[in-house]
């Protein structure tokens, strides 16, 4: 077997450490993410940009963290230690290096090029651009993005459907695996079909259907945010899901509206449904827990805020002078949700606050929202930005965005380098340090820079 002589490459001292160290960057690569690709969706191409902005960032400080600890462990400088990271970078690449030492750490670009076309006749394909032969791959895709999107074949930008999105998200993974990608992994933001999963008669169960055309398709793994229902993680066998929550970035948002340490908060859960999720946010903020009853006449369907099968509404808890918080996974067309706040401004909420993951607004929803706030009956709505917002709804003073993308992107950083995500799927302790810090200390500004979340 052929030995290879480090002495060419660096002075002795460096290559005393070749052999612990290079363990350690080549098997964890935790200093320099190898082997790491992340494609964008058709209309995720901003969402999934600041989702590698983050990743780079991430990458960036961690390298100078660690650097600073190894440095000072086996006393060697950093610019010794930039070598050794560059020269074990350059065994595992699968190309001859050239041109000069750099001379500060170079995080990559992680995104990986993909072309995506629709025919006249309505077909789609995606071609991968870039090479990806062992790359683990994320694929980041709103499937639920409603804006006009520009793809090729297409002389102007349309909307396409969350069943147009579907076959773009197929015809990729496919092509991966055509490409020879190691493995794959869906960030899905929004699962899609989440509320069917369950049937009442002779329908389809098509949450379940999709999972099992993605583990059809080889994906490993599917990544998405607060998923309508936990039932649909038993329709997969062999593809993992993980479902991250985005509580931690929308009590970010709400630390900007009001003092948690007030004590006529409550919370109020809008239906029985959403009790676990709202009971969720009363133990954080340690505040008591109402909740609305709908009593429905089902033989009715209900087609808007004004005609809807609703019949009464009962109201378990106090509310009268109080700052109402309603949580929800999802606003639609939201008709629900507006009778919910009316009621409870009709029994002397003094403030009604709503915070949603998947802020969809379909239809009319947005103007019928806006004509809500006109009349009083809420003060803001909190929505992540894991679903797409155009800039009506951004523009409007009653709605406040979270930002989830650094959550996604911690989440990709972790399971890549295979370390746990619990941290970041069970956000209760860092949430806890987040409300008892406001708490003691309401005037205490809030750091843009610091997440508060495990890296």
């Amino acid at each position: 077997m052929k030995t290879h002589n480090y002495n060419l490459f660096l002075p002795v001292n460096i290559v005393e450490h070749i052999v612990s160290f290079g363990v350690f960057c080549t098997q964890m690569s935790i200093l320099k993410p190898h082997k790491l690709g992340v494609i964008a969706g058709p209309g995720s191409e901003y969402f999934t940009g600041k989702v590698v902005k983050h990743l780079r960032r991430l990458y960036i400080d961690r390298y100078e963290k660690v650097s600073e600890a190894l440095t000072k462990r086996h006393g060697i400088t950093g610019d010794e230690l930039l070598k050794t990271v560059t020269l074990l970078d350059d065994l595992d690449s699968k190309k001859i290096p050239t041109g000069k030492l750099p001379t500060s750490f170079h995080c990559p670009d992680f995104s990986i090029n993909v072309k995506y076309t629709r025919f006249s006749n309505g077909e789609e394909k995606a071609e991968i651009i870039d090479p990806v032969r062992g790359l683990n791959v994320y694929v980041i895709h709103d499937v639920s993005n409603t804006a006009p999107i520009k793809v090729a074949g297409l002389d102007e930008p349309q909307v396409i459907s969350v069943n147009d999105h579907l076959m773009f998200l197929f015809t990729t993974v496919n092509a991966l695996t055509n490409a020879g990608a190691a493995s794959i992994t869906l960030v899905l933001p929004t699962y899609p079909y989440a509320r069917q999963h369950k049937k009442a008669s002779r329908e389809a169960l098509t949450a379940a259907m999709f999972a099992r055309f993605a583990e059809e398709l080889g994906v490993n793994r599917i990544i998405t945010l607060d998923i309508h229902s936990r039932e649909i993680e038993n329709a997969f066998s062999t593809c993992r899901l993980e479902n991250v929550h985005g509580s931690y970035q929308t009590l970010i948002a709400l630390r900007r509206l009001i003092d948690f340490s007030d004590p006529d908060i409550v919370v109020v859960s809008p239906d029985t449904g959403a009790v676990n999720r709202n009971k969720f946010y009363a133990q954080a903020l340690h505040r008591p827990l109402a909740m609305l009853y709908k009593e429905r006449d089902y033989s009715q369907v209900s087609t808007s805020a004004k005609n809807t099968n609703i019949k009464s509404i009962n109201l378990l808890g106090d509310v009268k002078g109080k700052i109402v918080l309603m949580a929800d996974d999802m606003i639609a067309t939201g008709g629900t949700m507006i009778i919910a706040m009316r009621e409870l401004m009709n029994r002397g909420a003094k403030k009604v606050i709503v915070m949603v993951s998947l802020p969809f607004f379909n239809g009319g929803a947005i103007e019928n929202f806006d004509q809500a706030y006109k009349e009083g009956i809420f003060y803001r709505i909190i929505g992540t930005n894991a679903v797409y917002q155009g800039k009506e709804l951004l523009e409007k003073e009653w709605f406040i965005q979270a930002d989830v993308t650094e959550l996604f992107a911690r989440v990709i950083s972790r399971l890549h380098h295979g370390r746990a995500i619990s941290p970041l799927l069970d956000n209760r302790k860092f949430i806890q340090k987040l409300v008892d810090t406001t708490q003691a200390n309401p005037s205490a500004p809030l750091s843009i820079t610091d997440s508060g979340m495990p890296d």
